[in-house]
């Protein structure tokens, strides 16, 4: 009797949007593949990844788009401006993308004060700037008092990919090397307490920061990367299981090897938070070839934003395939599943 297999896509379990369906976690995966994702698919969209890469007359592009709803709009290490323009270079730099030309579109609330809108504007030029993109055009549209929380962003970006980059989930090979470029869990932590006004005597600031810049220097030295995303909504633990799945190949990652600064760890401890699942803005997982591992961090380290890159895990020949496990600091294999939503909303 030949295998019955069955293709069912997920229930809708909400009749309305919950704060969760915008977690990065189980909840909006189910809204992407059961509602958003069969009504727009097309051979392009349904990579699934970062950026859509697109081939026009023999030249290869890269192009994300993504918005922001932080709270707080400011924070320790930047603000929403300076989110808003590193997020989308590094939606860009995960397919390999040499970032150009980037969009600015605002949704300010009534009553917001002009001096903060333009903090925010010097912000985004500043880090655009300083990574050679240009803000090239924009939209701005106002909305009533009490309807905005300030002000949103969004963003679209447009890069180049050199013909012969090949970045995708389906380059993931098993015996692969996970690399990490720095420590994780900063960035929601710092949000969390500054929204919070928690004063834990600490200097958490976010590790927001534009990673197109790194990755050049990495495609530069003939690193053969298979597979990059950076560690946003959900945090590390959610970009694997997500990769795990697209690639169809199991994951496993060593918990000693993690890196986590020690106040980001014990405000964790203390707040019941899994520092696996925290947003991170200047972090991402790489896949590269075993035989490529030690060039890979020797690349890393020579920029000051890979000075912290590690190896944490690999890519096994496991069953079942898309699993990820954790091996723990008690040599005890922990699988690691998507949250519903997200442990700290609103970070991104």
């Amino acid at each position: 009797m030949p295998d019955l297999e069955l293709n069912c896509p997920l229930p809708l379990q909400y009749d309305q949007i919950i704060m969760a369906h915008g977690g990065g976690g189980r909840l909006m995966q189910q809204l992407l593949d059961s509602v958003i994702q069969p009504i727009f698919s097309n051979p392009i969209l349904d990579q699934k990844q970062d950026s859509a890469v697109l081939n026009i007359n023999g030249a290869k592009l890269g192009f994300t788009t993504d918005s922001y709803v932080v709270k707080p709009l400011f924070f320790p290490g930047g603000d929403i401006g300076k989110l808003a323009v590193c997020g989308t270079l590094n939606d860009l730099a995960m397919s390999g993308a040499l970032p150009l030309y980037i969009s600015c579109s605002l949704i300010i609330e009534e009553g917001f004060a002009i001096n903060n809108l333009q903090r925010i504007l010097v912000s985004m030029q500043q880090a655009a700037q300083q990574a050679g993109v240009l803000i090239v055009t924009g939209d701005t549209k106002v909305v009533d008092h009490a309807s905005g929380d300030g002000v949103y962003i969004n963003t679209a970006g447009i890069g180049i990919i050199a013909n012969n980059t090949d970045i995708s989930p389906t380059r993931i090979q098993v015996g692969d090397s996970i690399i990490i470029n720095s420590d994780i869990a900063r960035h929601g932590i710092a949000i969390m307490l500054e929204r919070e006004g928690m004063n834990f005597d600490h200097s958490i600031a976010s590790d927001c920061a534009d990673l197109s810049n790194l990755v050049q220097d990495l495609i530069h030295a003939d690193i053969d990367i298979h597979c990059m995303r950076d560690l946003t909504r959900g945090g590390l633990a959610s970009c694997l299981i997500e990769l795990a799945a697209a690639s169809g190949h199991a994951i496993e990652i060593n918990e000693t090897a993690l890196p986590i600064q020690h106040d980001v760890n014990s405000a964790c401890e203390i707040l019941g938070f899994d520092p696996l699942y925290i947003a991170n803005e200047g972090c991402f997982a790489l896949f590269v070839a075993e035989a490529q591992t030690e060039q890979t961090l020797a690349a890393l380290r020579q920029h000051p934003l890979g000075q912290r890159s590690c190896l944490i895990g690999r890519v096994k020949a496991v069953h079942p395939k898309g699993l990820v496990t954790l091996q723990t600091t008690m040599g005890i294999s922990r699988v690691l599943d998507l949250l519903s939503g997200e442990q700290l909303p609103r970070i991104c």
